[in-house]
C-alpha cells in the first residue's frame, strides 16, 4: 500500500466543505463529499508529509507554484471551501494564517521588504490595477461599480472622513502611486506630503505632481516615516502600510503619528486586521514570497495602542466585503493581462500571483481576515461634525 496516498486520503477526508475529488500521481481518483463536484485537486507528484505537517500553506503554496499540484476549477472556491469547513485543522487562523516568528523591521529591513514587493515594476502593476494605480481596498458604493470608480470612491471616502480644510497640512504615510495626495490637494486645497519606500512609486508620484502642476501643494519624499523630523501636520493618513510595520514596531508607529500631529489633529488608519492577536506575522507562504516581514495586527492591538498614546477614537468601519470584491477584480484583470505578464514573468511567478490574489479574496470573503478604517484624534477635537452625515454628503 502506498503510504503517501494513505496520508493524503486521510488528510483530505474532512478538509473541505464542498464536494470535490483528488487525483493522485498514479491516476487514481478519490471522491469526497456528496453532490455536485466543485473542483478537483491534482497531485502530479507527492509532497513531503513532513513539509505539510510543518507548514501546510507553504507546502501547498510551493507545490502549486512548481506544478507539483494543480487545481481544476476555481482557486478561490477551493480556499473558501477549506475556510468554510470549521472542523478542518487548516481552518484555524492560528495554525494556517500565522507564523510563530517575529520580524525585526528596522528602517533598513523594512526598506528591503517594501522593495521586494512594490518594485516589481510600474509596468507590471499597470497591467491589472485600475487607472488610478491604487493598490489597496476599493469602496463599492454600488455592487456593480467598476474597479476604477470604486477606487475613486475609496479615496473620497477617506478624504471626507478626515474633514479637510483649505490650507491644512496632510501627510500620507505609504502614499503608493499618489492618488490620495493628488486628489486631496486638487479638491480640498491642502498642502499634501506623501512618503514611500518604493523607488518605483516615488518616480511615478513625482511625474504626476509635475504633470498636474501641483508643485506648490504636493511633494513626495523617499523616506521612512520614522525619519521625518521637526514637522507637524493637521492630518495624517496611512492606507495599507501599517501591515508592513511589524508587531514589535506598532507602538513606535503610533508614537511617531502622535509626534507628527498637531494638538487636535486627526489621523486615519486603513489596515488589514485579524480578530485575535497572534504571536507571529502572516501566513508563511505570504511571508516568504509576497510580503516579507508583514504582520496583520488585531483590532484589539491597534485600539490598545491608540489608547496608550491617549488618542481619542472617533470612528471604526469594516470594509471586509469591499476588499474581497477588490481582489476578485484584481484576479480577473491579472488573468486577462497574462499575454503581457508572460512576456516578462515566468510561469512560477504567474502561478504565485494567481494563488496570492485568489487566496486573499477567499480570506476576506470568509472572514478569516478583515480590514478596518480607524479615525482618531490627538487629544480632543470638537470640530469634527456631530454625525457621519458629512462623510456621505455630495458624493
Amino acid at each position: 500500500m502506498d503510504i503517501d496516498k494513505v496520508f493524503y486520503k486521510t488528510l483530505f477526508k474532512n478538509l473541505f466543505s464542498d464536494c470535490c475529488s483528488v487525483r493522485f500521481w498514479d491516476g487514481e481518483v478519490e471522491n469526497y463529499g456528496e453532490g455536485e463536484e466543485r473542483f478537483e485537486i491534482v497531485f502530479n507528484e507527492p509532497i513531503s508529509k513532513s513539509d505539510i505537517i510543518k507548514s501546510p500553506s507553504l507546502a501547498f503554496g510551493e507545490a502549486y507554484m512548481t506544478r507539483k499540484m494543480d487545481i481544476e476549477g476555481s482557486i478561490q472556491d477551493v480556499i473558501e471551501s477549506l475556510y468554510n469547513n470549521k472542523k478542518s485543522f487548516l481552518s484555524s487562523g492560528t495554525k494556517y494564517l500565522h507564523i510563530l516568528k517575529k520580524s525585526s523591521n528596522n528602517i533598513k529591513k523594512i526598506r528591503e521588504n517594501i522593495e521586494h514587493h512594490y518594485n516589481l515594476g510600474n509596468d507590471f502593476y499597470k497591467l491589472w490595477l485600475d487607472d488610478t494605480m491604487t493598490y489597496s481596498c476599493a469602496y463599492f458604493k454600488l455592487p456593480d461599480d467598476s474597479l476604477n470608480q470604486a477606487q475613486k470612491n475609496k479615496v473620497e471616502h477617506i478624504l471626507k472622513k478626515l474633514d479637510l480644510k483649505e490650507g491644512q497640512k496632510l501627510l500620507d504615510i505609504g502614499c503608493g502611486w499618489g492618488e490620495l495626495i493628488i486628489n486631496a490637494s486638487k479638491k480640498y486645497k491642502v498642502k499634501a506630503m506623501g512618503i514611500t519606500l518604493s523607488s518605483e512609486q516615488f518616480n511615478i508620484v513625482n511625474e504626476r505632481i509635475k504633470n498636474e502642476n501641483l508643485n506648490d501643494l504636493v511633494e513626495v519624499k523617499f523616506i521612512d516615516y520614522r525619519e521625518l523630523k521637526n514637522m507637524k501636520f493637521d492630518r495624517v493618513v496611512s492606507v495599507g502600510m501599517v501591515e508592513h510595520v511589524g508587531k514589535d514596531h506598532l507602538s513606535e508607529y503610533f508614537s511617531t503619528v502622535n509626534d507628527l500631529l498637531v494638538e487636535g489633529g486627526v489621523s486615519m488608519l486603513h489596515s488589514i486586521t485579524s480578530m485575535k492577536e497572534c504571536k507571529g506575522g502572516t501566513d508563511q507562504w505570504i511571508d516568504k514570497y509576497i510580503f516579507p516581514g508583514g504582520y496583520i495586527p488585531s483590532i484589539k492591538e491597534l485600539i490598545s495602542h491608540m489608547v496608550d498614546k491617549n488618542f481619542c477614537l472617533i470612528d471604526v468601519e469594516s470594509l471586509r466585503r469591499h476588499y474581497g470584491k477588490t481582489l476578485e477584480h484584481w484576479a480577473r484583470r491579472f488573468e486577462n493581462a497574462l499575454p503581457e505578464v508572460s512576456k516578462t514573468k515566468n510561469e512560477t511567478f504567474i502561478r504565485m500571483w494567481r494563488l496570492y490574489l485568489n487566496a486573499c479574496a477567499a480570506s476576506f470573503n470568509c472572514g478569516n481576515i478583515d480590514i478596518h478604517q480607524f479615525l482618531f484624534s490627538k487629544g480632543i477635537n470638537n470640530e469634527i461634525p456631530w454625525t457621519r452625515k458629512y462623510i456621505y454628503e455630495n458624493y
